[in-house]
């Protein structure tokens, strides 16, 4: 078999801005598993963002194979769920036509964290805008001038109030644009949902995977996933009705407080503990005796500090040590120690600040996270901005600590616990 042998027809319903790994892995997975199904009868038309090349999806008839796996699951799907793509700065007409199709209904993005940016331009009449905002403002007011229903728009950037912040820049170009208040009355008409997304994929697998068929974009993930969409459930995006891990509620916000807390803040208090001992690996800390009871405490003690559903949190931390010991994804730790400075106070120091209010007291294993932080600083290779590394290797503990810049607080009340493990050390 061929892989461009497979391909059904169905109505193009989706816009997606991104072509990338991760929008294949989780979104695109969860659409060909909706129509696989029969809950959903639709395909995806991709916008890229590269102002030039070829889409190497083109050469397998826009079909690919996604993997998801783990200890406990080995799924291959052959998604043939995406229509085409295109180009809107090289296709611009093209890219408006897309908005004039009845049968669309529904956008999704993942244009990263930078792509939900406000850039200022004139009226794009002719030239396609360069920032994804603008060309969604572009594209819904060609919509709207030709009488068509308002969209369901779902955005998947890491940014908190991903699709408030959209909706606002989108209404600052038709500011700026001095468009007619029927459109401004459109954009309210149209659904905007904040969402946290949640799938470690990985892209293509180094080893070689038998599939029967030749596949040149074999693309990887953990199985493990979560798509959180605000606001009530929608028939133009009825994922949630097949797949567990999509959940429409009404807040996103205890979702990503629990992600950025839990996932992310683990990563950030091990990784310094497994560098200062010369683990390479996350699936490695995992093995790592010294390393695996660290990382449990932290998690204890960040479930510990958070004012939400207790089941659900400790639940969630059992997956993060399930997911973090995924055989099939290979998580290089000087990779994830890259900012560490700034990650920890986004995503440990909260849970530090928690916890004392809490139980009046520090948290004995995240105190020596941030020890251990320093330690990596001063004898470690971090890479971090000049002034970061400039502080940390060269000041005493204490003047780290009080510095304001560095973590948003006077934090010289944790020197004495810092300076237990941090003075103590040779590495």
């Amino acid at each position: 078999m061929k892989i461009t042998d497979k391909k059904t027809k169905r109505p193009v319903k989706i816009i997606q801005f991104g072509a990338g790994v991760f929008l294949r892995g989780f979104f695109d997975w969860m659409l060909q598993g909706a129509n696989d199904a029969g809950i959903y009868n639709g395909n995806a038309m991709v916008v890229r963002s590269r102002t030039s090349g070829a889409d190497p999806l083109e050469t397998q008839g826009f079909n690919y194979t996604h993997l998801a796996r783990d200890a406990s699951h080995n799924e291959a799907m052959l998604v043939d769920s995406i229509e085409g793509s295109l180009n809107a700065c090289e296709d611009y007409e093209g890219f408006l036509a897309l908005g004039e199709n009845p049968d669309t209904n529904l956008i999704v993005s993942n244009t990263t964290e930078a792509g939900i940016t406000y850039s200022a331009c004139d009226f794009p009449s002719e030239a396609c805008p360069e920032s994804f905002p603008a060309k969604l403002c572009a594209l819904l007011y060609h919509r709207y001038k030709k009488g068509l229903s308002p969209m369901l728009i779902v955005p998947c950037e890491l940014i908190e109030s991903n699709a408030d912040i959209l909706k606002e820049i989108v209404l600052r170009h038709a500011s700026d644009w001095k468009l007619e208040k029927g459109f401004f009355d459109y954009i309210e008409e149209c659904s905007f949902r904040n969402t946290l997304v949640d799938r470690i994929v990985s892209g293509k697998p180094s080893e070689k995977i038998d599939l029967g068929y030749e596949d040149a974009l074999v693309n990887t993930s953990e199985y493990f996933y979560l798509f959180v969409i605000e606001g009530e459930p929608d028939e133009r995006l009825p994922f949630d009705k097949i797949f567990d891990g999509v959940k429409y509620v009404p807040s996103v916000k205890p979702y990503r407080t629990i992600k950025v807390r839990i996932l992310n803040g683990a990563h950030t208090s091990m990784i310094p503990f497994a560098l200062n001992r010369g683990v390479p690996s996350v699936g490695e800390c995992l093995k790592d005796e010294e390393v695996s009871a660290h990382l449990t405490e932290c998690l204890a003690e960040i479930v510990d500090s958070l004012d939400i559903d207790r089941g659900e949190t400790e639940a969630y931390a059992k997956s993060v040590l399930e997911r973090f010991a995924n055989p099939y994804i290979y998580h290089k730790c000087t990779s994830i120690s890259l900012n560490s400075v700034s990650k920890f106070k986004v995503r440990v120091l909260p849970s530090i600040l928690d916890y004392e209010r809490k139980f009046g007291k520090a948290p004995r294993a995240l105190v020596r996270a941030l020890a251990e932080l320093i330690i990596f600083y001063k004898n470690g290779e971090p890479s971090d901005s000049p002034d970061a590394m400039e502080k940390l290797k060269n000041g005493t503990v204490e003047q780290a600590l009080s510095d304001k810049e560095l973590w948003g607080e006077d934090l010289s009340r944790l020197a004495k616990e810092v300076n237990a493990y941090a003075n103590s050390s040779k590495r």
